[in-house]
């Protein structure tokens, strides 16, 4: 991090507009002097040419035997004058110069067109201003040369220049004090914000930035700010009720298995009842197996995408595994069917196999004994889809648009009902949104529920066939 980072943003905004502002006054400064000194020489060009002018016309008639010139025109102090003839010799002079030459010899006899000279001339200050004027007299060619010292136009230059030096620096100085306290008026409401959002503790995370009325661009980032952190206070109370529902589910299978052990180990039991004990043990394990990957699906999910591991497996096979995990007739008199066509499509087989086991579990847990399941996979296109039917009561009208949230069971299931975290819903549609696809769950009109799952996966080769 260099050292102007480390400045704050309104030193570093007030010298960058202070650096600015100096570049514009400057220039403005150097356009008005550039100006001001062509103006001014062009008005000096403007009177040696006026004077040359009356000096041309006072001897076009004389020739370079006699020139009469009156004296006020070769006499003038302020513009000062020679006439010199074809050879350069000096036919008449202004007194202050007679001693000098305004043109050599050589420069006369070239003169074809009226030049400017600037020119340094003894006794005279600063810089002189030339004019040199050809003339076509009647007895002959002459010269007309007229001049004046820029002494003047320097003095007015330099005394611009300090009148410029000194009202730039004072404007430079109120733009500046300007742009720092409209920078600290500006900024103002942001340092609010600042000390406001670090007063914000996880004890107090329902407390907002106060906003000022209007609708700027810091106004707009308060608003921001307010909604993420809504965002932010909506995400820790969902996980502090996931790790609160999620230790109340952990809790109960965890303690019957304890349960059961402790009473297998409190004295000598029969063959039957370790028999029994073991079989609950292994229940509840079976059931903390399914939640705790339910959990996992969910806590991936909840930190991006659920990553998926895609491999091209046979469909059939993904759903044998299903029907031998579950039965053909399961224990609670329910007839399960599975049907899929004969293909090999390419999806994460961990997470097909634990959506199938999901939406297995939840119809058989709202099946009643002698009801039948029946889970039928198809596929049209890249798009694969999973139905499960069941002949149960079907679900709650108002529990449908909720049926896919964790922790969230029908009005009609008892809180006890072993198996049912409210979780398998939830992983079955994170599994089919990571595969690109969706769940939605429906009422059959004949009675009991439908789940579908669709997601995408590549087919390699097709044929229908029951399982």
């Amino acid at each position: 991090m260099t050292r102007w980072s480390r400045l704050p943003i309104r030193y570093r905004l007030s010298i960058t507009f202070g650096a600015l502002a100096a570049v514009v006054v400057a220039g403005l400064s150097i356009f008005v002097y550039s100006q001001t000194g062509s103006s001014l020489l062009a008005t000096i060009d403007a009177n040696l040419n006026s004077h040359a002018a009356l000096l041309a016309s006072s001897v076009k008639d004389d020739g370079p035997a006699q020139v009469n010139v009156r004296p006020e025109l070769i006499e003038n102090v302020e513009v000062f004058a020679q006439i010199d003839d074809a050879s350069g010799q000096v036919l008449r002079s202004t007194p202050l110069i007679a001693r000098s030459r305004l043109l050599s010899p050589p420069e006369v006899r070239s003169l074809r067109r009226v030049t400017l000279y600037d020119r340094t001339v003894p006794g005279i200050a600063n810089v002189t201003r030339v004019l040199a004027v050809p003339v076509v007299a009647r007895r002959g060619r002459l010269v007309v040369v007229v001049g004046t010292s820029l002494q003047d136009r320097q003095e007015a230059l330099v005394q611009l220049a300090a009148t410029l030096a000194i009202a730039g620096s004072a404007a430079l100085l109120l733009i500046s004090l300007a742009a720092w306290l409209a920078l600290a008026s500006a900024l103002r409401p942001v340092e609010r914000m600042r000390s406001q959002a670090a007063a914000i503790s996880a004890s107090d995370p329902g407390r907002r930035l106060s906003l000022a009325d209007g609708h700027d661009e810091i106004a707009l980032l308060g608003a921001t700010l307010n909604q993420m952190l809504d965002r932010i206070e909506e995400s820790v109370d969902n996980e502090r009720r996931l790790v609160d529902r999620a230790s109340h589910e952990l809790r109960t299978p965890l303690a019957i298995q304890r349960i059961d052990l402790d009473v297998a180990l409190s004295g000598p039991q029969t063959i039957e009842e370790l028999t029994n004990a073991l079989a609950s043990v292994s229940v509840e394990n079976a059931h903390l197996t399914r939640l705790t990957e339910d959990l996992l699906v969910l806590s991936r999910a909840r930190s991006g995408v659920l990553p998926v591991q895609l491999a091209d497996v046979a469909l059939p096979e993904l759903l044998d595994d299903a029907r031998r995990r579950h039965g053909l007739l399961n224990g609670g008199g329910v007839r399960v069917s599975f049907q899929a066509p004969d293909s090999v499509v390419r999806v994460d087989p961990v997470w097909f196999r634990q959506a199938v086991d999901n939406l297995v579990d939840n119809a058989l847990r709202h099946t009643p004994p002698g009801g039948r399941i029946e889970v039928r996979a198809g596929l049209e296109g890249g798009t694969l889809s999973v139905v499960v039917e069941d002949t149960g009561p079907g679900f709650d009208e108002a529990f449908i648009g909720r049926a896919f949230e964790p922790f969230t069971r029908a009005a009609g299931d008892p809180d006890g009902q072993r198996g049912s975290a409210g979780l398998g819903l939830a992983a079955v549609s994170t599994i089919a949104r990571a595969h690109g696809g969706q769940a939605w769950a429906e009422n059959r009109p004949e009675g009991g529920a439908r789940v579908t799952m669709m997601m995408n996966a590549g087919v390699a080769y097709g044929q229908s066939g029951d399982s």
